[in-house]
């Protein structure tokens, strides 16, 4: 407590422009994420982790972490970041273009060193195409599309979506949308509240409404009235909902930023009661609520960025505090170089019983949404200006 009231202090007596250091800081962090296989105008994605001694994704750059960073470097609103940005959505509509399937989809992720093989197809990492993975490249392209007014993104965009309906539509239960294809092509029947999130929103962007209504009425019969959250998904049948995996923080933040239900409004507030964590000197939330021993910096920014869009009484305070937090964490985390955000304060931050973790590592996903929540940008809606 001690601690974020003199945060609040500095903030308050720092000149404005030292408010604007680590935000520029965190965007050169993903300018050298891009600059580290290639340069200049060639096609590339970024890679999405610095490696550490204890953790090393290698050259693997995740579509998601793509997408969110592209909306970041739109959200910059400079030429020099709309350029790069168009960068990687000019990889993503090459990968499209150069699947073996080519059926619309992209994968889950791909190399960086090199991004392209001899013959020009991209090097894929990962071979599934996850619902939420290629909704979120969708967004992306979209995004990119009102940026530029280019229909190249648009085009690519609706063939995801395309996919996304062919693949991954479902009639059981309260429909939805399953999980996508595994990388050999079978299909994932369980549904996921987040993929529908996402897809919800990619839809509404594309001014498709009934699929958009279709995604909606299953996320919304993921509400728990009684808790005031979302639950996770299904399990394998699309219809039982899983309750025994964990409650996640995106679909509880994510589900405002995309659909602006006031009635479920609550889930920002379930997120922040129930996933807030303390970790040295780090505060923030975590990923799921068993566990609570480190912050999960990229959440810690979902939530402020969530609060910033509701904008109640005292959220954006609350969201301050949060940046703040975020800050502190772009300083002085285990692998901190000062620019970048590390994915976890801690390696080892389990996000289910699997054995997945997230762990104390600069990470492009997690500095891409700090600077959108920094920026109170909405990655799930087009900007009202866009200059």
């Amino acid at each position: 407590m001690i601690r974020r009231v003199a945060l609040v202090f500095a903030l308050l007596l720092a000149p404005a422009q030292a408010d604007e250091a680590p935000l520029d800081k965190a965007y050169d962090f993903l300018e050298q994420m891009m600059d580290l296989h290639a340069h200049g105008d060639t096609l590339r994605l970024a890679q999405s982790f610095v490696a550490t001694p204890t953790f090393d994704n290698g050259d693997t750059s995740y579509t998601y972490d793509d997408a969110v960073v592209i909306v970041a470097l739109l959200a910059r609103r400079t030429p020099e970041a709309k350029k790069r940005a168009r960068i990687l959505g000019d990889a993503l509509v090459t990968a499209q273009a150069h699947d073996a399937a080519g059926d619309g989809r992209l994968r889950d992720a791909y190399h960086t060193d090199p991004f392209l093989n001899a013959s020009g197809a991209p090097r894929v990492a990962s071979a599934g195409s996850y619902t939420g993975n290629m909704a979120w490249a969708a967004m992306a392209l979209l995004q990119l599309w009102r940026a530029t007014h280019d229909d190249s993104y648009r085009d690519a965009a609706q063939k995801l979506a395309d996919f996304i309906v062919a693949q991954a539509y479902d009639a059981r239960g309260k429909g939805g949308f399953t999980g996508g294809l595994k990388a050999g092509g079978d299909k994932l029947e369980w549904k996921s509240t987040e993929h529908n999130i996402d897809a919800y929103a990619l839809f509404k962007m594309l001014g498709d409404r009934a699929n958009a209504q279709h995604a909606l009425r299953f996320v919304k019969s993921m509400w728990s009235r009684k808790g005031g959250h979302y639950f996770i998904g299904t399990g394998l049948d699309g219809v039982a909902i899983n309750r025994d995996d964990p409650t996640p923080e995106d679909v509880q933040t994510w589900s405002y930023l995309s659909t602006g239900l006031a009635s479920h409004q609550g889930s920002i507030d379930w997120a922040l009661a129930n996933l807030s964590a303390t970790s040295g000197d780090f505060q923030g939330l975590s990923f799921e609520e068993r566990d609570r021993s480190g912050v999960w910096f990229e959440g810690t920014a979902h939530a402020a960025a969530a609060l910033e869009a509701r904008a109640g009484s005292g959220d954006l305070d609350a969201a301050e505090l949060l940046l703040l937090d975020i800050e502190t964490g772009q300083a002085s985390a285990p692998n901190a170089d000062g620019s970048g955000i590390d994915a976890a304060s801690k390696d080892g931050l389990k996000t289910d019983d699997s054995g997945d973790a997230y762990y104390a590592a600069l990470h492009t996903g997690a500095t891409g949404w700090y600077c959108l929540a920094k920026l109170s940008a909405n990655p799930f809606k087009f900007p009202k200006r866009v200059k």
